[in-house]
């Protein structure tokens, strides 16, 4: 149903019954002003107040959050885990500890593993390296990684991570076949000594494995032309 259009008052009563609404209404909305403002002046230094108490606050769990990372960073500066040590861990720990060996180098990193996590259970950033994933495979340490391993990690690191670099880590082995498959195809291993300098003798994962730099934006874009 079609709504009727307003109409202006007509004759003179209704001209006055329009205007003495009008006066009640700019009464009432003048009242209502008047008192939010004394309310403002008797609520602002409260106000003020508890504004500053946020403040004091907010800083200061931004400065104790700022310290612990940098207490963090000097800890993990001095990390060195013997393969005892990495042994004795469980499979999530294990992650962990490579997670924090990268930190220590000075990556940025994060555990990402879990149940499909599309061999990566570790992804650190380096600004000059680019990205990193690690797929770590506790075992006894007897055990061998075999190339199946090695074709996983090759087919999602760059695809599904957008990692320029791809490390297995183990404290076990490699087979032999796995060895060479990822030096041919440019996936890096950490197998049982390499892992001891790696992590007890603190040599960083960049020297150990002498990794690249990435290539320059620019330098990339000139050879795309």
């Amino acid at each position: 149903m079609a709504r009727r259009p307003l109409r202006l008052p007509r004759g003179r009563g209704e001209q006055v019954a329009a205007a003495v609404v009008a006066c009640a209404t700019g009464w009432l909305l003048a009242r209502l002003a008047a008192a939010a403002w004394h309310a403002a002046l008797r609520v602002w230094p409260w106000l003020a107040v508890g504004a500053a108490v946020a403040g004091v606050i907010g800083a200061w769990r931004i400065l104790r959050t700022v310290r612990g990372r940098r207490m963090r960073v000097r800890a993990l500066a001095r990390l060195r885990l013997t393969l005892a040590e990495l042994d004795a861990m469980d499979d999530q720990a294990f992650e962990c500890a490579l997670r924090d060996l990268l930190v220590r180098d000075g990556w940025t990193a994060r555990r990402v593993g879990r149940r499909g996590d599309q061999a990566a259970d570790v992804i650190g950033q380096d600004r000059k390296r680019g990205r990193i994933v690690l797929q770590a495979k506790h075992t006894r340490v007897a055990g061998k990684v075999g190339s199946a391993v090695m074709y996983q990690v090759k087919g999602t690191a760059g695809p599904v991570h957008g990692a320029q670099i791809a490390v297995v880590v183990t404290n076990g082995s490699f087979t032999r076949d796995a060895r060479m498959w990822g030096e041919r195809h440019h996936v890096y291993w950490v197998d049982r000594d390499r892992l001891r300098s790696w992590a007890e003798h603190g040599t960083s994962l960049q020297d150990l494995l002498r990794l690249p730099h990435r290539p320059a934006r620019r330098t990339v874009l000139r050879r795309a032309a």
